[in-house]
């Protein structure tokens, strides 16, 4: 079925999808499923797996899903609370701007219709996971809540295991 769907999507020169290129903090809490063939509940799985470490990322607890990647790739300051995920400088350009608000749009469509795929469109939903996933994990976390100015935190700076 995964390569059927693969076909339709993409045609008969498709790029393989390789999950040696997934983080393993996505690719671990899903293997076993999609191993097996159940594609459906590990897109699922892989949006929780997101979501959680983009919490742990951001220091918050109280949003998740759609609001909590909304917000935090929110083009606004951080303030006290609401720490921002970073894809590179703000220099005030349109091209700041645009990533900021494409990426906020991308996580809300993520996980406002993507996260619950049809059957036949699990491998659709895996690879725009993946993409969210690579943002989130990629960017700078700055967060406000010290009041002493923001602080940025990289990705590198959060443990796989945090969680």
């Amino acid at each position: 079925m995964a390569e059927q769907e693969l076909i339709e999507n993409l045609g008969s020169g498709a790029p393989q999808l390789d999950a040696a290129t997934l983080h393993p903090w996505v690719w671990g809490s899903v293997q076993g499923l999609w191993s097996s063939g159940h594609f459906r509940e590990a897109v699922g799985m892989a949006a929780k797996a997101v979501n959680t470490q983009a919490q742990a990322k951001l220091g918050r607890k109280d949003l998740s899903e759609a609001r909590l990647l909304g917000e935090a790739f929110s083009t606004k300051p951080p303030s006290g609370g609401h720490p921002r995920l970073r894809l590179g400088d703000d220099d005030g350009s349109d091209t700041f701007r645009s990533r900021h608000e494409g990426a906020a749009s991308f996580a809300r469509g993520v996980y406002s219709a993507i996260r619950n795929p049809s059957p036949t469109k699990s491998i659709t939903s895996w690879t725009r996971t993946k993409l969210l996933s690579n943002w989130q994990r990629s960017a700078s976390s700055l967060d406000g809540r010290r009041g002493r100015g923001d602080h940025a935190v990289s990705a590198d700076d959060i443990s796989n295991d945090a969680l």
